[in-house]
């Protein structure tokens, strides 16, 4: 994209709430929220009503002083206030702070504290946490509470809420204008605030469009909040289920079982946490679920063997598919279970990687030499050629430009080529032959000995193979250039321990027989490792890297 083009491309006239507009007039009567909680009969609203309910909100904030530009965090649960509430910060042009309350309280005041929000939103326990730290909430003006207020004073949502009818005209906001600021998981490294605009907002909906294909007759099984966020915007009906949306990996199976039989749901968002519950579950209890056409699970990356578990329960036509992307930048590139289950398996259990699919249209993934250090221009970079393990970059309309209020991370993370940004993925692969994108690890979890670096995803999934094995993290131990490569191990949940001594000679054995695994001779068994809070997925590798220089004392 040339200069002027991309300056006409921010500088016209977009905001994301739109869509919901366009689907109100569209589906109006369609079925835009479907919430199962607590054991009670479901709810739900229509695109005409949460259109509507969204109308009165954003009147409501707007008489409170909650308007254009105002970053408003938003802690409330998923349920039918949530679509409503953000889709009227948007229509207002406020700036919601969306951030995983499952990450710990220290960590979230801490971040939310570097935020400055100028208006806080939340149920009755989010404001107890805003009282408890009023230090770090300092700068707000505007409290609103979700539910029963108490000593804290503020606005009820109920009260800014209490003139129905009036149609609210959405603010016309630009598309380079911030539209929110949503915080990584903090899974690799502190938590950050990674700013989103109205345009990148835009470019995302066209995206899973254009992508999956999405029709008027979708109901999604909505388990990750944020993503469900999108549906409103794609006219599919969410449908949330009882679940404790910040512990996918400990949902009942049968509650998400009973959600999609029930509602019909033809789609299903889940982390691969959630889908290894259900698959064990269905599969032991002959379950079928034969309305799902679509099944997409990100956020780690995803076994074949659970692949096939989970096709155990669908109808013969349907598709499980496995995106990549990251909060900074997403979707990124995506692939289907049939071409890993016929094609890159094989590769990738001899340690080529995972494979994550072609780029999609329009985004450009490169892959350039590793770095820990910033890159100020494209030109500083070296591209690799294909086949070759390096960093993986993108360029594209849904790539993020900064981190909010966070220029170290920034200049880390982002390489300025032109008048575009590139951003750096924070993760190794290579691309193929055939415009594949493999993945083989985090940049931060790479081992380096004496005698070369060793990746994590393409090591641990030679060990992966044993039967025993439910899952593996390399990790390294000692100082930089001399790590002595260990491999911690999660046995399978029904496993009992027994003949390990057997176990690890397999293990070596494994990995003794691929030139990529022979330096891995230390094995150590973990009883479940620690993973993010986001989708139960990601390994908490550093922690394991601990863990495994205390056993090896």
């Amino acid at each position: 994209m040339s200069g002027v083009a991309e300056i006409a491309q921010t500088a016209r006239t977009v905001n994301i709430a739109e869509h919901l507009s366009q689907m109100a007039r569209r589906y109006p009567d369609k079925r835009a929220v479907v919430h199962a909680g607590g054991g009670q009969p479901y709810k739900y609203i229509t695109f005409r009503e949460l259109a509507a309910q969204s109308d009165n909100y954003a009147h409501g904030l707007e008489r409170i002083g909650i308007t254009r530009g105002t970053r408003t965090i938003l802690m409330v649960r998923p349920s039918l206030e949530l679509f409503a509430l953000t889709f009227a910060l948007f229509k207002v042009g406020a700036v919601p702070v969306l951030i995983d309350p499952g990450m710990g309280r220290e960590k979230l005041v801490e971040c939310l504290a570097k935020v400055e929000a100028e208006a806080f939103i939340g149920i009755p326990l989010a404001h107890v946490l805003r009282t408890l730290y009023r230090g770090a909430f300092k700068s707000v003006r505007t409290a609103v509470t979700v539910g029963r207020r108490y000593f804290w004073g503020g606005h009820r949502l109920a009260d800014i809420a209490a003139e129905p009818g009036r149609a609210y005209e959405t603010t016309p906001t630009r598309a380079d204008e911030t539209a929110a600021i949503l915080f990584t998981s903090g899974s690799t490294g502190p938590a950050k605030g990674v700013v989103y605009t109205h345009g990148i907002f835009d470019a995302q909906v066209r995206y899973l469009q254009s992508h999956f294909g999405y029709g008027p007759d979708e109901v999604d099984l909505a388990t990750f909040p944020l993503f469900a966020l999108f549906d409103a915007a794609l006219g599919m009906t969410a449908v949330i289920p009882e679940m404790d949306a910040s512990r996918p990996g400990s949902v009942a199976p049968t509650k998400i079982i009973e959600a999609i039989t029930n509602q019909g749901c033809t789609h299903m968002f889940g982390s691969p946490a959630l889908l290894d519950r259900v698959s064990r579950h269905g599969e032991a209890h002959g379950v079928k679920l034969p309305t799902l056409k679509r099944v997409i699970t990100a956020g780690a990356p995803v076994q074949p063997a659970l692949l096939e578990r989970f096709h155990k329960l669908l109808p013969n036509d349907a598709e499980i598919h496995t995106p990549y992307g990251a909060t900074e930048s997403l979707p990124v590139a995506s692939i289907g279970s049939a071409e890993i289950l016929g094609k890159t398996r094989e590769i990738t259990a001899r340690g080529g990687g995972t494979c994550v699919g072609r780029p999609l249209r329009g985004i450009d993934a490169r892959i350039i030499e590793i770095s820990d250090e910033p890159i100020e221009k494209w030109e500083d970079a070296r591209e690799l050629p294909i086949g070759e393990i390096g960093e993986i970059t993108v360029k594209g309309p849904v790539v993020t430009h900064e981190y909010f209020k966070r220029p170290e991370a920034t200049k880390l993370a982002k390489i300025r080529d032109g008048a575009a940004i590139v951003h750096r993925m924070g993760d190794v692969g290579y691309l193929d032959e055939h415009g594949r994108l493999w993945f083989c690890g985090r940049k931060a979890h790479r081992v380096v000995t004496e005698r070369g670096t060793l990746f994590t995803v393409p090591c641990e999934a030679v060990f992966n193979q044993h039967p025993h094995v439910f899952r593996t993290a390399l990790v390294g131990v000692g100082g930089p250039g001399k790590q002595r490569p260990v491999l911690c191990v999660e046995l399978e949940r029904s496993d009992s321990g027994i003949g390990k001594d057997q176990l690890t000679n397999e293990l070596l054995a494994l990995g003794e027989a691929n030139e990529l695994t022979r330096e891995i001779t230390t094995i150590l068994y973990h009883p479940a490792f620690p993973v993010d809070v986001r989708h139960n997925a990601k390994i908490f590798r550093e922690k394991l890297a601990v863990w495994a220089a205390e056993q090896l004392k």
